[in-house]
């Protein structure tokens, strides 16, 4: 028996199929899922007769994690909200931890673990150092495996791990060429091999440094060959990036934020995948924002200041096909930066 892909029809998730098998008979079979369609449905077509066959295909879904319109939010994969917690801080590290407790941005140089009866159990307030004078900002926070608590302040220019007490056990200096607390930094993350991967907003790169606060790798992004733009939502183009994950393969994924784009970088600094802005059927992507890999190789990445005609969380394969979206706009709203998937067994890298 032979088997060819004969081609994907538009408008529909279809795909048709034609065998060559003269002693059965069959002539062709057509599998066909509407982006409405609440079933898909198979086409048997044989000499002098057709079979169609329907079967109930549930959409994928996920249960969430996300901070906006005030608050954070744990939203079912129904679509209602579990959990909720006043937040009226844009907490970019913010993430569920697993001992269900939140680990929360709370003020602007405050973070905090809130429990599940919504009580702080732990907190602590970045202040400026000795010598400096300017204000705090903390976007990136981390618990770390040992139980400390990574956290990049901006201003301050600097990595400390924090211990359950509040004492700082580790202090790294970031090497800041444009040094502004609100940009200094978006994401870091605590690698394996115990660097940190940073991305400098203001710097427009991505930096990996060791342990001492050596850079020994990096990346600077461009404009991938468009002009500049002024603004915050589709129409802005830049090269802040926001967010940075260190691939199994030795690549590092990068959600290039204002660069409307995610990228795949060789150690050798070659992109070698992306998803451009417009690359996805019916979708403009503007601030490209949290990453998590799922196990499944699945990518899920985050759209924010897109406007409601986009969804603010896209689940893709590797081959760029979008299996799942989240796009409410009742529960969050136009800011959706942090977001975290709570329902996915194994190992997410995030």
């Amino acid at each position: 028996m032979t088997l060819k892909l004969f081609r994907r029809l538009p408008k529909m998730k279809t795909l048709q199929l034609a065998f060559a098998a003269a002693a059965s008979g069959l002539l062709a079979c057509n599998l066909a899922v509407a982006d409405d369609a609440p079933a898909p449905t198979l086409r048997l077509q044989f000499r002098g007769t057709d079979l169609t066959l329907s079967g109930t295909a549930a959409p994928m879904q996920h249960r969430v994690f996300a901070i906006d319109n005030g608050h954070a939010a744990i939203v079912g994969a129904d679509g209602k909200v579990e959990w909720e917690y006043p937040c009226h801080t844009d907490g970019h590290g913010s993430a569920v931890l697993g001992n269900g407790n939140v680990l929360l941005r709370i003020g602007t140089a405050t973070i905090a673990e809130i429990s599940p009866e919504k009580k702080i159990v732990w907190q602590y307030e970045s202040k400026p150092q000795p010598g400096y004078k300017g204000h705090i900002e903390v976007h990136a926070f981390q618990r770390l495996p040992d139980g400390l608590t990574m956290i990049a302040e901006g201003g301050n220019s600097r990595i400390i791990e924090v211990d359950s007490s509040g004492k700082i056990v580790h202090e790294m200096p970031l090497v800041i060429k444009h040094p502004n607390p609100h940009v200094d930094t978006r994401m870091v993350h605590k690698l394996d091999n115990g660097h940190y991967l940073v991305c400098q907003g203001g710097d427009s790169k991505v930096c990996e440094y060791d342990g001492d606060g050596k850079v020994v790798w990096s990346y600077t992004l461009d404009l991938g060959g468009r002009p500049a733009s002024p603004g915050h939502g589709v129409e802005g183009h830049g090269t802040e990036p926001y967010d940075a994950l260190r691939l199994p393969s030795g690549n590092t994924l990068i959600a290039a934020g204002n660069g409307n784009r995610v990228i795949e970088v060789s150690p050798a600094g070659k992109i070698v995948w992306s998803v451009e802005q417009h690359e996805l059927p019916g979708i403009t992507l503007a601030w490209v924002t949290s990453l998590e890999v799922l196990p499944s190789g699945n990518l899920i990445f985050g759209n924010c200041h897109a406007g409601p005609a986009n969804p603010q969380l896209i689940e893709v394969t590797r081959d760029k096909h979008v299996v799942w979206t989240m796009k409410n706009f009742k529960t969050f709203g136009n800011a959706t930066a942090t977001a975290q998937v709570l329902d996915v067994p194994g190992n997410v890298l995030r």
